[in-house]
């Protein structure tokens, strides 16, 4: 049986949280990814450095580079709302201008999911379960950048970065908080519902316009308080949600385990995920099934885009092709570059994309709806300038992901692109762990 206590740190993530994800691992193989993917990061950073902001700030607005600094909750305490450690839940803010001042953007960090006391105790020391380890301040790229070359649709944007540090999607109550020692606090759904009322007392509660987005397991809590989110905001106002490499398959391993539906088990039943899931969902099926986006989404009201590779490398490393399931290190290789993947491995990869658009068949017909599904072997793809908006970026029928997003927000046009198989897309960014660079 696959040994699921130490997924959380192999969790998704997106900028800083997936330096967080890759640093531990456990044998020499995991080291070496870990030491290749947090090259992969430097290099993909250097892009966001490096791109072209040269041009004169004739928005008054700030760059890729600039940094926003850290802001701790100030109605926490008051709620009772805390970090896995105890610690002040906190967010980055940049306020909009011009046309965008009551136009807000918020993009919910990623960081995967602890599912046992010893797990979630571990992430009390780094930043995924502490504010007392978060920078102090961070840069805003992709999404949240304030270049309009870079983010042409959001760019003047009030934009916020929802730091994560409970463990379970902002999902968690803590009616299921451990009675002993380990002083575990499961608060994610109350530090939803605070940092909801301190938006809305800084602005929020006037948005003419807004978007909920998220990266990986931040994806997963965007379509989890995607109805919430309408609900809070003007009746009147445009409200849409995003998730990025949010959309994590229920498939069993290569060899027939249902391992994320068994992990996924353990996260909801420690943490009181059920509270925060789909009602009509949980009282037909197991709740764990119902932390799967497949469930969610089709139960959600509030139009949802999802931006996914069907070739995301972090389901095909933890969900198809978990380590302990690769003992001879057959899938080694192949996991680093998928340029590296054998005849028949590239056949098991492509029955994984069949599944997976299978799973989105009834999104795909629902009204309102928006996907820019591409073939490229990455995870998260709206944090980074250089994969959301920029010359060389990934695109679908000529189209960037931002202006995908753009079309589908401003419905503009349909936006429902499902790319063609791999290796059939060039403009594709495609991780690779080798420690050779973005391909």
């Amino acid at each position: 049986m696959v040994n699921t206590q130490r997924w959380w740190l192999r969790g998704g993530g997106g900028g800083r949280s997936y330096i967080m994800i890759l640093w531990q691992r456990w044998g020499k193989r995991e080291w070496a990814i870990a030491a290749a993917g947090f090259a992969i990061v430097l290099i993909a950073l250097s892009f966001i450095l490096s791109s072209d902001s040269s041009s004169p700030d004739q928005f008054s607005g700030t760059t890729d580079t600039d940094f926003v600094p850290l802001v701790l909750l100030s109605n926490a305490v008051q709620r009772g709302a805390y970090c896995l450690d105890g610690s002040i839940p906190a967010y980055h803010f940049q306020k909009g201008f011009g046309s965008g001042s009551r136009r807000w953007v918020l993009h919910i960090e990623g960081g995967g999911w602890c599912n046992s006391v010893a797990s979630c105790s571990f992430r009390k020391g780094t930043p995924l379960g502490s504010s007392n380890f978060m920078e102090h301040q961070v840069q805003f790229s992709g999404i949240l950048s304030s270049d309009p070359s870079h983010n042409p649709d959001f760019y003047n944007w009030n934009k916020v970065k929802i730091r994560y540090c409970d463990g379970a999607s902002f999902a968690g109550h803590p009616e299921s908080e451990q009675k002993n020692d380990t002083k575990l606090f499961f608060r994610g759904q109350l530090i939803w519902e605070a940092m909801m009322d301190e938006l809305l007392s800084i602005g929020l509660s006037n948005a003419q316009q807004a978007l909920l987005s998220g990266c990986s397991a931040g994806g997963l809590a965007t379509l989890i308080h995607c109805d919430d989110f309408r609900g809070v905001l003007p009746n009147d106002a445009k409200v849409k949600c995003l998730s990025d490499a949010g959309f994590f398959l229920n498939e069993k391993d290569v060899a027939g385990n249902a391992t994320i539906q068994s992990f996924y088990h353990d996260v909801v039943n420690l943490q009181g995920v059920a509270g925060s899931l789909k009602k009509d969902c949980v009282a037909k099926m197991e709740p764990s099934k119902c932390f799967f986006p497949e469930q969610i989404v089709k139960r959600t009201n509030t139009p949802v885009f999802l931006v996914n590779p069907t070739y995301d490398f972090w389901q095909i490393k933890h969900i198809l092709v978990p380590g302990p399931l690769d003992p001879n290190d057959s899938w080694y290789k192949c996991q680093l570059s998928i340029q590296n993947c054998g005849p028949q491995q590239i056949q098991v990869l492509q029955g994984f994309r069949n599944s997976f658009l299978k799973a989105l068949l009834e999104f795909e017909q629902m009204k309102g709806g928006g996907m820019f599904i591409n073939s490229c072997y990455i995870h998260c793809q709206t944090w980074m300038s250089e994969t959301w908006h920029s010359p060389n970026s990934p695109r679908i029928n000529n189209k960037t992901i931002a202006e995908s997003v753009g079309d589908w927000f401003f419905e503009r046009k349909v936006t429902k692109y499902i790319d063609c198989p791999y290796p059939c897309n060039p403009t594709c960014y495609n991780m690779d762990f080798t420690g050779k660079r973005l391909h």
